[in-house]
């Protein structure tokens, strides 16, 4: 009979133990595993969350409290040249963008005179000349009789008096005729009223008329056509306007900081010198005019109309301790900062600690009284 060999079965089935002796430490490994990574997550979720905070400490600074009002640069002195006699403009000799000086011709006009006017001057002439060469015949003959001691001196006073009263009319006749024929009378020896000229030293902004237009002369029933505008740009204003809300809190004297749109980069200083009595309304709202001095240097060229922005300073308050506004603690009319506890070393501990405020900015707040300059103050969190 055969004998069966067991021993492949044998060393088979001890493989199988063995691989499941292998998958049961393997089992209960990752079970002690999850149970443990268990408990550690419950151990920290049952721990207070500590919290850490930025440490802020008081600067020196100025603090400003500021208002916005919106406007433009213009001259403070523009004046616009009228004629004192209507006519045509025959020449032209400045245009926009020259600089002129006071007195200095900028165009020239044709009189035409209206013909009922010219003839009635003329015939004053003529009357005036008859009569005063009818004065001067008498006050000759008067003449000679008075050195005969003929005629009295009274008498001979009142031929001389007429004599010079009819010379007198006659030039004021032949002035008026010049004038109106001209525009000027010879015997004036002063600037002819068809030359335009410059009231004031300055940039001509504006030369609207051209060679040929028709100017009416300026009156107390009519402003006449304006020749050109002149401005002096060294002495130049801002002019813009403050909502109601506003106006009460400035005043006369105020700094003011301009940012010109078209100079985005520059700033310039200024200083406020008229707020209008007066309010106007505006879109539903009442604004109120303000102008303040320019300070623009020689060197920037500004030009008339420019849109600006008027950074104007209600408040000021120099080398201030201050600290941002969000450190501070209020209290109904209490303040409180919290302060980093030097003497715990392995956390952050505060200690609230009431404080005086002064004045803010909208981001930082001066502290005048409560902690040292150079406490360490509770911000926000990490």
């Amino acid at each position: 009979m055969a004998t069966v060999d067991c021993r492949p079965l044998t060393m088979k089935l001890k493989n199988i133990i063995n691989m499941k002796k292998v998958i049961r430490i393997f089992v209960f490994i990752l079970l002690g595993i999850v149970v443990i990574g268990t408990f550690v997550y419950l151990y920290k979720k049952s721990r207070p969350e500590v919290k850490e905070y930025q440490i802020i400490t008081p600067v020196v600074q100025t603090l400003s409290k500021k208002t916005i009002a919106t406007g433009k640069i213009e001259p403070r002195n523009e004046v616009e040249i009228k004629p004192q006699i209507s006519g045509i403009i025959s020449e032209i000799y400045k245009e926009a963008g020259e600089v002129v000086r006071e007195g200095d011709v900028i165009a020239l006009i044709k009189v035409i005179p209206e013909m009922g006017t010219l003839n009635s001057a003329e015939s004053r002439v003529n009357i005036a000349k008859i009569d005063f060469e009818q004065a001067k015949i008498d006050y000759d003959r008067a003449n000679k009789l008075f050195e005969k001691k003929v005629l009295s001196a009274e008498e001979f006073e009142k031929e001389r008096v007429a004599y010079n009263k009819m010379k007198e009319e006659y030039q004021n006749a032949v002035d008026n005729l010049e004038i109106i024929r001209d525009g000027i009378a010879k015997s004036s020896g002063g600037y002819s009223n068809t030359q335009i000229r410059a009231t004031i030293s300055g940039l001509i902004l504006d030369v609207p008329v051209k060679i040929g237009n028709s100017v009416i002369q300026s009156n107390n029933f009519n402003d006449g056509t304006t020749i050109c505008t002149i401005a002096d740009m060294g002495d130049m204003i801002f002019k813009g306007s403050i909502d109601e809300s506003e106006v009460g809190r400035i005043r006369e004297g105020l700094p003011i900081v301009l940012t010109i749109g078209a100079l985005q980069d520059m700033k310039f200083d200024a200083v406020l010198e008229y707020v209008s009595p007066k309010g106007v309304e505006e879109s539903g709202a009442v604004m109120f005019e303000i102008k303040a001095a320019a300070k623009i240097p020689d060197s920037v060229m500004v030009r008339a109309g420019y849109s600006a922005n008027a950074e104007i300073i209600l408040m000021q308050r120099n080398n201030v301790l201050a600290i941002p506004e969000g450190v501070v603690e209020m209290v109904g009319d209490s303040a409180f900062v919290y302060q980093l506890d030097t003497t715990v070393t392995n956390e952050q501990k505060f200690n609230r600690v009431p404080v005086t405020i002064g004045m803010s900015d909208g981001l930082n707040i001066e502290l005048v009284d409560g902690v040292e300059p150079n406490a360490r103050l509770r911000g926000n969190l990490k």
